[in-house]
């Protein structure tokens, strides 16, 4: 991680060098930032752990980077979400051995060795379950706990120096959330419980699939396969049709869940989303799950439409009941509705566009530092068990820019998002 910079400086100092020697100075700056394109996802890819969880967080928002001509940077991050390399298999076949026993192969009328996917903690394998049916066996890393709990490690530094220039801000809570949370990501149980819990619930669901669960241990997890098509590619390659068809069932699937299942999904990356031939979306991993028995907060769906109401005062009303700033802090709310313009517009619209040339216009506003509503976010406390969530409505509106989706908004969050729809009817 360290040396991406480094290496980085290298190209910038080898463009002047061979700039002075007649070289077109502009064909070296192109070829410099292909290859650090390259470089980062080759780094984030095979770091795996938390490594590459933020490579594909970044992926969904690939839009915020700086102009891309030929797709470099977007091709790089997209790959982190399904193309990574994975392991040579004699490094796993030990994690098979002990969580399957020795035998573990009897169980299997095939089983592929290369790996079809490689993801933060584990790579898929695809196989052939002992009654003939398709599957896939996910196999955790090994070493990979110890390499996350570094990665927390670091994370915990880097947000306690964080919080001497964002004073507001509650660190500590907040790193405690999620190492809880990645902990549950490291038990296949887990994971496997919220499957179950998943494709039982959209069993008979003409729009979504969920794949059953065979097996699960601790490190190792057998589900049925899905094929289909993933949703970076009907993003690069789908019809209009199709990605507006595929945008529209990926905001449903978040907006309903928690109500339908009492869980929530909290990994949004494309990567865990597929337009399968009959129609339907196809839904994988769930390691990252927040337990909603009672729906998605109404706090939240409030604040949303406080902001689309253009009222500041009941902004203000909606940020402190949800605990947002602090007792006794002030905030000017005004500012703050500029700020997060790019979370609340879309909602004002029955119908919403989303683009990668709106998201970047968007954030390019709001975050330039002399823009006097930047630091204004930095008095927001984020509660603890709303991380995830607003992690969530981050990454959903970065993927629907990056599918370029048109789709019903307004409707959907008044009619699934508690706390949005309009009290007076």
């Amino acid at each position: 991680m360290a040396g991406l910079p480094v290496r980085a400086v290298g190209r910038a100092a080898s463009i002047q060098a061979r700039g002075l020697l007649g070289q077109d100075r502009a064909a070296l700056r192109e070829q410099a930032r292909v290859a650090t394109a390259d470089d980062t996802r080759a780094t984030l890819g095979g770091l795996k752990g938390g490594a590459l969880k933020l490579g594909q967080l970044l992926s969904t928002v690939d839009a915020l980077f700086p102009a891309d001509p030929d797709s470099s940077w977007q091709g790089a991050l997209g790959a982190l979400q399904e193309d990574n390399p994975g392991l040579p298999f004699d490094e796993v076949e030990p994690v098979m051995a002990a969580e399957m026993g020795v035998g573990w192969r009897a169980r299997f009328r095939e089983f592929d060795e290369h790996p079809t996917a490689a993801a933060s903690i584990g790579q898929v394998h695809r196989a052939v379950w002992s009654d003939g049916t398709p599957v896939a066996v996910k196999v955790q890393y090994p070493g990979v706990a110890d390499a996350i709990a570094g990665d927390v490690r670091s994370l915990a530094v880097t947000l306690r120096l964080t919080s001497l220039v964002a004073r507001g801000m509650a660190m500590p809570p907040l790193v405690a959330e999620l190492r809880t949370r990645l902990g549950e990501e490291l038990d296949y149980r887990t994971e496997a419980e919220h499957q179950r819990a998943f494709a039982s619930a959209y069993e008979t669901d003409s729009r979504y699939y969920v794949p059953p669960v065979l097996a699960a241990s601790r490190e190792v997890l057998v589900t049925h396969w899905m094929g289909g098509v993933g949703l970076a590619e009907v993003a690069r390659d789908g019809t209009p049709a199709e990605r507006n068809h595929l945008g529209a069932a990926y905001q449903h699937f978040f907006l309903t869940s928690p109500t339908r299942v009492g869980l929530l999904h909290t990994d949004p990356h494309p990567g865990n989303f597929r337009l399968l031939p009959d129609g339907r979306m196809g839904v994988l991993d769930f390691g990252s799950v927040l337990h909603m028995p009672g729906g998605l907060p109404p706090t939240f769906g409030g604040l949303i439409r406080a902001m689309t109401a253009t009222d500041p005062a009941a902004v203000e009303q909606q940020l402190r009941e949800g605990g947002f700033i602090a007792q006794g802090a002030s905030i000017e709310v005004e500012k703050l509705m500029d700020y997060l313009s790019p979370f609340s517009e879309p909602s004002r619209h029955e119908e919403f566009s989303f683009s990668r040339q709106w998201l970047k216009s968007e954030f390019g506003r709001v975050n330039d530092p002399r823009n006097p509503d930047f630091t204004v976010a930095l008095q927001l406390t984020i509660p603890p068990d709303q991380l995830f969530t607003h992690r969530l409505w981050l990454g959903l509106v970065g993927v629907l820019c990056g599918l370029g989706a048109t789709v019903p908004v307004r409707p959907e969050l008044e009619a699934h998002l508690p706390g949005f729809a309009d009290p007076t009817g």
